[in-house]
């Protein structure tokens, strides 16, 4: 009778907990959509795992943590029973914003207002109105909201493919992180009434193809109607923060358990269309220029070249501000993961899917600082934002062809004990141009495109703030010339034909078989997805290192592909490989193991 007893109190004692936690829950989701909290832990380890739970703010900072949740997510946090003070945030604290409205002369001067979203788009329009041939803007998606993602197209050959590099600038994806709207906002106006007579603009314009997008969450901005940005809110109509709902490296497809958002979206089809080399996407909330990767700790192949890009962008930015501006964590930079963990987030999305170059900027400790103070802002930032778009230039940059028609070709370039975790670029077309962004040093790179003979060059030379032209042509199979060594006969599987004779003075590609491999009980290689597009996953057991891995055609010829390993997976790249039948071979603790794999 007692144990019956304790049961129902037990069960009546989680019921009351559970419908208090539930009221409490509804009173502070009364009239809000997302709340704004700090709490604090004992560890990084705890913030990374909240960090898959509510959305943290750039302004945490050891075991403070701040951060946002809409309901669901809220009642999550709830569940860890972690002490927590509710605060006002930015959009809250944001009373009587400086509005400019429609029809109001803008002072190209001062910059000191945040346009209404009607003067948002008019402003827009009236770039392109007023630079032609210079600026053309594009409406990359109309929300639901009725409100458009723009996007300002800026060069001297708008339209027409050119050798140059692609480089975008996308600001405030978090609604409520507005000193970057009105930042980019006036870059563009920088740019387009300096060419002509600013030389370093006018080269700028010339050679770079310049994309900058303003306001890349509309509906978070302007929350509360579309003449005022007070109330703004960091996540987008959805209740969705934009900055976690990207594909990522670790976690995969729809890391935050929604829907990809119409602005996802338009950002994704963009991305797979322009191909930016370099870009950086802004925020607020902290001073500090953040880099890959957010998700893991292993550091980015080119890690030594983004620490020196964010220096510079810092110590141009502490050279033309007051003493403390953008000085967080070390001294205005930081690696991602570093500070905590960030799970799809754009940055690395571009970064590892793309294969461009992207890092996040955090222009201002207030996320929506009062409107006189944004001419100081620019007068901080714009030499550092005009650096990093310049940095676009340098690097190992070339076109590749192919030997005998001269087309440009899609290739990989791949630096030879240098690239992982997807550090390697492409070549693009029309143009078949690549830009390679590297610290100064002597590099092997190796150039390859399915149906030609692949090339390796040796010793390319790259110093920081100059650009080294390396044009490749790369050898159709069965094209002829002048004989070079019999490529080896391949190792393993049934005995093929010979290797062919490879490009002058090189050797050619590995010869026999297409390869069977030895295939081992218990041990059978897990490969996803099937056919495979931009990439595969193979899972395996009992391999505790790798030695080589290998990929074949049919015709027992061999592709050099770029992967990446964790754990007990493999993820390879197979973007560069036409579609059709392969295998591929894994050595590793004496066992040889090759499976058949499909490609799209």
């Amino acid at each position: 009778m007692n144990r019956l007893l304790f049961l129902l109190l037990l069960i009546s004692s989680s019921v009351i907990a559970q419908s208090n936690a539930k009221a409490e829950l509804d009173a502070i989701f009364k009239d809000k959509t997302e709340v704004y909290f700090k709490f604090n832990v004992s560890s990084k380890m705890v913030v990374n795992e909240l960090s898959k739970v509510v959305s943290i703010d750039h302004k945490s900072k050891d075991n403070l943590v701040y951060a946002y949740a809409n309901k669901s997510e809220f009642s999550s946090f709830l569940s860890y029973e972690i002490p927590y003070v509710l605060l006002k945030s930015a959009g809250e604290l944001a009373q009587t914003p400086v509005m400019l409205k429609v029809g109001k002369k803008k002072s190209q001067n001062n910059w000191d207002y945040y346009p209404t979203y009607d003067a948002y788009d008019s402003i827009m329009f009236q770039f392109e109105t007023d630079y032609p041939s210079l600026c053309k803007i594009h409406r990359m998606q109309t929300l639901a909201s009725g409100r458009d993602l723009l996007i300002a197209h800026i060069g001297d050959g708008l339209g027409t493919p050119e050798n140059e590099p692609s480089f975008l600038y996308s600001s405030s994806m978090h609604g409520d992180e507005l000193t970057g709207f009105v930042l980019t906002l006036r870059l563009i106006d920088y740019l387009l009434t300096n060419y002509g007579t600013n030389s370093r603009i006018t080269h700028m314009l010339d050679n770079i193809d310049i994309w900058i997008n303003p306001l890349a969450n509309p509906d978070g901005a302007y929350t509360n109607n579309n003449n005022t940005v007070s109330g703004a809110t960091r996540y987008n109509a959805n209740f969705v923060d934009l900055n976690r709902n990207y594909p990522d490296p670790q976690d995969g497809s729809h890391p935050d358990g929604n829907s990809y958002q119409d602005e996802t979206q338009a950002f994704m089809a963009m991305a797979d269309t322009l191909l930016f080399n370099i870009s950086s996407n802004l925020h607020g909330g902290a001073e500090v220029a953040n880099y890959p990767w957010d998700t893991w700790s292993p550091l980015h192949a080119d890690d030594s070249w983004w620490q020196y890009v964010c220096e510079q962008y810092a110590d141009t930015a502490h050279a033309h501000s007051p003493s403390g501006y953008f000085t967080d964590l070390n001294n205005g930079i930081t690696n991602g993961n570093d500070w905590y963990e960030i799970d799809g987030g754009r940055q690395d999305y571009t970064t590892y899917f793309k294969y461009g170059r992207e890092f996040t900027l955090e222009v201002s400790n207030n996320k929506i600082p009062n409107a006189n103070k944004l001419p100081d802002f620019w007068e901080y930032n714009y030499r550092s934002l005009l650096n990093y778009m310049e940095q676009s230039l340098y690097g190992l940059r070339g076109i590749v062809t192919d030997s005998i028609t001269g087309d440009p070709l899609r290739a990989l370039v791949y630096l030879d004990g240098h690239d992982k975790d997807s550090s390697h670029v492409y070549s693009t077309l029309p143009v078949g141009n690549f830009h390679r962004y590297l610290e100064s040093g002597t590099y092997s790179v190796s150039f390859s495109s399915p149906g030609y003979y692949s090339k390796t060059l040796n010793g390319i030379g790259i110093q920081y703030g100059t650009e080294t032209i390396q044009d490749v042509e790369l050898a159709p199979y069965g094209s002829t010339g002048p004989t070079g060594p019999t490529g080896p006969t391949g190792t393993t599987g049934p005995t093929g034909p010979t290797g062919s004779t490879g490009p002058t003075g090189s050797t050619g590609p590995i010869g026999p078989t297409a390869p069977v491999g030895i295939y081992i009980p218990g041990n059978n290689l897990v490969l996803s997805p099937q056919p495979a597009d931009e990439w595969v996953e193979i899972g395996f057991n009992n391999f505790q290192a790798i030695h080589s891995i290998g990929v074949y055609d049919i015709a027992g010829r061999q592709y050099k592909l770029s992967h990446t390993v964790h754990a007990n997976t493999i993820r390879l790249h197979t973007a560069n490989l036409i579609p059709g039948v392969y295998f591929i071979k894994l050595e590793g603790d004496g066992i040889i193991h090759c499976e058949k794999m499909l490609v799209k």
